[in-house]
């Protein structure tokens, strides 16, 4: 039986790294891509922008009490994800560059291609472990159809639920805030539990003085992440209960672009 990850990436293979772009093209310029529909206010005409990078790794989610019922909605309680750098994939900025349309697969191709790149409890489930969910440094080699990506960082939220993201290895830090979101496009991959692509996010710097290096950081092309929904019962009558109960969690895979800027 041909396994859905295989009809996928066959799908998409023909436009993958099989095509880079021959060389730098000084009429391409990096341009934050559009949902095609509303999307994020762009970053001021005199913003720098520092790094491309593809983040791996998954959202968390709980379900809270609300009058003695589930709450309809998970709330989301964290992320955490691997880095790796795209930046001189994109179309353009190197002789290494892809074309635009492998680029834009590359989240699709990451998502279905490789497990979730944390220290796992154990294989049940896609949570990550709570004293050290980050594995050993390393570069992802061997994606099918694709380059070598480098290791960046890690992204994650802090003891006070600030989200974080250090790319140790430019010695680059975003301590940020969510300032704007929109809903990912309807065609977006929906994940490996079905369940949708998280919504694109506008983000700047909190003034707390952590930040070094950029102040605005978009969360865009997401795949997957979307948390199943809270159910109050199991349903009855044989039905089979799907979400999450009262008190109960869940991590979910995603893998999304996050671009870089310094205002």
């Amino acid at each position: 039986m041909v396994s859905t990850k295989s009809l996928l990436l066959a799908a998409f293979s023909t436009i993958a790294y099989a095509a880079p772009t021959k060389g730098p093209c000084k009429s391409l310029t990096p341009t934050l891509p559009s949902t095609g529909g509303d999307d994020l206010i762009s970053p001021s005409p005199t913003a720098r922008l520092k790094k491309i990078v593809i983040g791996h790794g998954i959202q968390n989610y709980t379900c809270v009490s609300a009058l003695g019922a589930a709450s309809p909605t998970p709330s989301a309680t964290g992320a955490l994800a691997v880095l790796y750098d795209v930046t001189t994939l994109y179309p353009g900025l190197s002789k290494s560059s892809l074309s635009l349309s492998a680029f834009n697969l590359l989240p699709h191709a990451l998502l279905w291609d490789r497990p979730v790149p944390l220290n796992r409890p154990d294989n049940s489930s896609y949570s990550a472990s709570t004293t050290s969910p980050f594995p050993a440094h390393s570069d992802l080699t061997n994606l099918a159809n694709y380059p070598s990506l480098k290791y960046a960082g890690h992204h994650f939220f802090d003891n006070t639920g600030t989200p974080i993201f250090d790319l140790d290895v430019s010695g680059l830090k975003a301590s940020v805030t969510k300032i704007g979101n929109v809903a990912a496009p309807k065609d977006a991959d929906r994940g490996v539990l079905d369940t949708g692509a998280v919504a694109w996010l506008k983000l700047v710097d909190n003034k707390k003085g952590e930040s070094k290096g950029v102040n605005l950081v978009y969360r865009v092309q997401t795949a997957g992440g979307n948390p199943e929904g809270c159910v109050v019962a199991d349903g009855g009558n044989g039905k089979e209960k799907r979400g999450l109960g009262v008190g109960e969690t869940q991590s979910v895979p995603y893998t999304t672009f996050y671009w870089f800027y310094e205002e």
